[in-house]
Formats: structure tokens, sequence, C-alpha cells
């Protein structure tokens, strides 16, 4: 079993819709044709430096990936997660998204998480 998590390079004034929108045209393969916002880039490169997603440590046992690579695009990054990932990856990708300014889509729920950062200011 594994599970998925988004994060997403949105506007800070977009709803939890809009990330949820984003989602569902990136489940159809309707992807902006841009550069990669520099904070997907950031966090891609942060948590890949960690975790690798390719290459022989990400499949090794212990890897937090079920599905490896990660699905990059423009303006986010998909993780499928093992369901045994530790606790310290998921605090790790908060901790990333928080300071990136990132949104985060638990997609089991539905639920958009934004950066505890961003949810702290006025």
């Amino acid at each position: 079993m594994s599970f998925d998590l988004v994060v997403w390079a949105m506007d800070k004034t977009d709803m939890p819709d809009a990330v949820r929108a984003a989602n569902a045209r990136c489940a159809r393969g309707d992807h902006p044709q841009r550069p990669a916002d520099p904070r997907v880039v950031a966090f891609y490169d942060a948590l890949t430096s960690e975790y690798p997603d390719r290459g022989p440590r990400a499949t090794e046992p212990g890897s937090p990936w079920a599905g490896a690579p990660l699905h990059a695009a423009a303006d986010h990054i998909k993780m499928r997660l093992d369901e045994d990932c530790p606790d310290e990856v998921l605090e790790r990708i908060e901790r990333l998204a928080g300071e990136l300014n990132l949104d985060l889509l638990d997609l089991q729920d539905g639920t958009v998480y934004p950066p505890p950062v961003r949810a702290t200011r006025p």
C-alpha cells in the first residue's frame, strides 16, 4: 500500500479548491508549458538529495518511495510514498513545503495544507 502527496506552487491567494482543480488537470495530463517554478525545483533538489528517486538508492530497502522517479512538472511534484515511510521523511516534506511556500495536497482525502510558515503570517 502507498499514499500520495503533491506539492504545488500556487499563488498565495489561491484557495484549496484551486489546488485540487490544478491536480485534476494534471491527472488528465494537462500540464502548463512554462519554465519550472524555482520553488518546485528547490523542493525537488533538496528532497531527492536526501532521498534519491533515481538510481539504485531509490529502490533500496528503507527508501520512502513506493513509486520512483517522482512525477515532476513545472508547478508541482507528486510523491508516491511507501506505507512504511518514516515520519522524518514526512516532516521533511512538510518543512520544505513551508520554507518554499508550497501547498501540500493529500490525495487520499483531498486535504490541502498551506505551509505552516505561510499559515502563520498575517
